[in-house]
């Protein structure tokens, strides 16, 4: 097979839906192949009758948490889902209004079957515990406000 040939499936390959061509000749295999990137449907201007998102329901925000400036807040290091006992019907890590130590462990974040133990940066009391238990989290997401002492 020569370059001529070579170009012409190419072309072919372009102008046509195909996405591959193999061609086998004189022991020689040849194999073309193209991503095909298809655009996302554009959006319509609007919609008649659609439902507005609602937006997730927040935790209540406690008056104490309010007065306290300097909090420090612990996020999640992965996506995953919080779990805050170790073991279902067991207590909880902490609670709202616990005294933590550097290093203790407040919660778990399941990834992937693994079970990461979440601990915290610095000792200080727990103000508010930002996730519902077996609910999922994102990277980032605030986990916890502690009040360093």
């Amino acid at each position: 097979m020569d370059l001529k040939e070579i170009k012409s499936l190419i072309k072919l390959l372009k102008e046509t839906d195909l996405s591959e061509i193999e061609v086998e000749e004189s022991g020689r295999k040849i194999r073309i192949r193209q991503e095909k990137y298809l655009p996302p449907d554009p959006a319509p201007a609007y919609q008649i009758n659609a439902p507005l998102p609602t937006p997730a329901p927040a935790l209540p925000q406690s008056v104490a948490e309010e007065s306290v400036p300097n909090l420090t807040v612990i996020s999640s290091p992965i996506v995953g889902t919080f779990y805050r006992t170790h073991a279902p019907g067991a207590d909880p890590y902490v609670k709202t209004g616990d005294v933590v130590k550097k290093g203790q462990t407040l919660c778990i974040v399941e990834a992937m079957k693994l079970m990461n133990e979440i601990e915290s940066d610095l000792d200080g009391t727990v103000v508010a515990i930002c996730v519902e238990d077996k609910s999922p989290v994102e990277f980032g997401q605030p986990l916890f406000k502690i009040e360093p002492l």
